[in-house]
């Protein structure tokens, strides 16, 4: 294992010095291999989830430099469980106007599964319009949507673990949530927000233009 690897070349490093010691030194290093080759073991069993993510990251680090160096690189896209829900995501990738990868990781669609099984009526159908929403997402998007089963021990919110990965992968992120959008913001991490593309888009009136409205229902008390 990778811990009793680490721990036999920290003996080694030390068993030379050791060596010098009068009558048990010839002993030491022999004793030093054994005990950090079984501590060694010992973390690595332990540790083994955090240890495999310290190491993954890094391979993440390498695939990321190496398309950020090609010419077109495009910043892949996290979608978080509360643009999902909301639904216009889907005729913003109807229009096309989103280049690049759409990322859904594993625990915000685990989020979405355990809205839809709530006790509540309300977030009940909230999870359930989320979860057709993605599928409809799935079938325009085809090769372009990727989930990404990557999970993290720490942190244990998907906000933070969103922020994470978005580090990782050196992506945006899609969403309405103000706090995560503020959050991501703090950490350098690009946000597309669809209330602010929403407001951008929205008819300019200017003084002196005319225009023709409609009654379509009559108020209550008239």
């Amino acid at each position: 294992t990778v811990g009793l690897i680490i721990g036999l070349i920290i003996a080694n490093l030390l068993a030379y010095s050791l060596s010098f010691i009068p009558i048990i030194g010839s002993y030491l290093p022999i004793i030093l291999s054994i005990i950090l080759g079984a501590l060694g073991i010992n973390i690595g069993i332990n540790k083994k989830d955090e240890i495999f993510n310290f190491f993954g990251y890094f391979r993440n680090i390498n695939k990321v430099r190496r398309k950020e160096n090609s010419k077109h690189f495009v910043h892949p896209k996290i979608l978080d469980t509360s643009v999902i829900i909301d639904g216009r995501i889907l005729d913003i990738c109807q229009t096309e106007f989103l280049e690049g990868e759409l990322i859904i990781p594993r625990f915000v669609l685990s989020e979405l599964q355990h809205i839809a099984d709530s006790s509540d009526s309300l977030k009940r159908n909230r999870g359930r319009r989320g979860l057709d929403i993605l599928n409809k997402i799935t079938k325009i998007r085809k090769n372009k949507i990727k989930i990404v089963g990557k999970d993290y021990n720490e942190p244990k919110e998907v906000d933070a673990k969103i922020i994470r990965l978005a580090k990782e992968i050196k992506a945006k992120v899609i969403t309405n949530d103000y706090n995560l959008n503020k959050v991501a913001q703090l950490e350098g991490i690009p946000v597309l927000n669809i209330n602010d593309l929403s407001n951008a888009l929205k008819a300019v009136i200017l003084p002196g233009e005319e225009m023709n409205t409609q009654i379509i229902k009559e108020g209550n008390g008239y």
